[in-house]
């Protein structure tokens, strides 16, 4: 296929892998940088899902967990019916920096769509993420 399979951004972070781990896993978390509310069933197997005052939902089923390192879910395409069963999977790793964390994020599993789905699906995470992870700064230096 010609086209990105992934997204990935890292970010250097003024916080320690707990306080990351926090705003990515938790309930208050999710709910306030990713989404305006979050219910989090934090185990592998779980689902954490997300709502917005608009009543858009998104559903993630934890696949990786690994307390503060690895955080990894499915979640629904862009641009798709939530009932498609085709997913991307998304992994956030923290790992120590100075007196901050390194956080990558990467999601994959675009390179299973047809053309006209990828531009769609891509297109939009690319600029989700772009918004989704300045919010979670955000969160994090208590700007939000």
């Amino acid at each position: 296929m010609g086209f990105p399979d992934r997204i990935e951004r890292t970010l250097e972070l003024a916080h320690s892998p707990e306080r990351v781990w926090q705003a990515l896993t938790t309930a208050d978390g999710l709910g306030t940088w990713f989404g305006n509310s979050a219910e989090v069933d934090l185990r592998v197997g779980g689902q954490a899902v997300l709502t917005w005052t608009s009543g858009d939902k998104a559903t993630l089923t934890i696949e990786r967990l690994e307390q503060p390192r690895v955080f990894g879910y499915t979640w629904s395409l862009y641009g798709l019916p939530a009932d498609d069963p085709r997913r991307t999977y998304v992994e956030f790793t923290l790992a120590p920096s100075g007196g901050g964390t390194t956080l990558t994020m990467v999601e994959s599993g675009f390179a299973q769509l047809p053309d006209d789905l990828h531009k769609t699906a891509f297109g939009g995470n690319t600029t989700g993420w772009t918004n989704e992870l300045g919010e979670l700064v955000a969160y994090l230096d208590g700007k939000s």
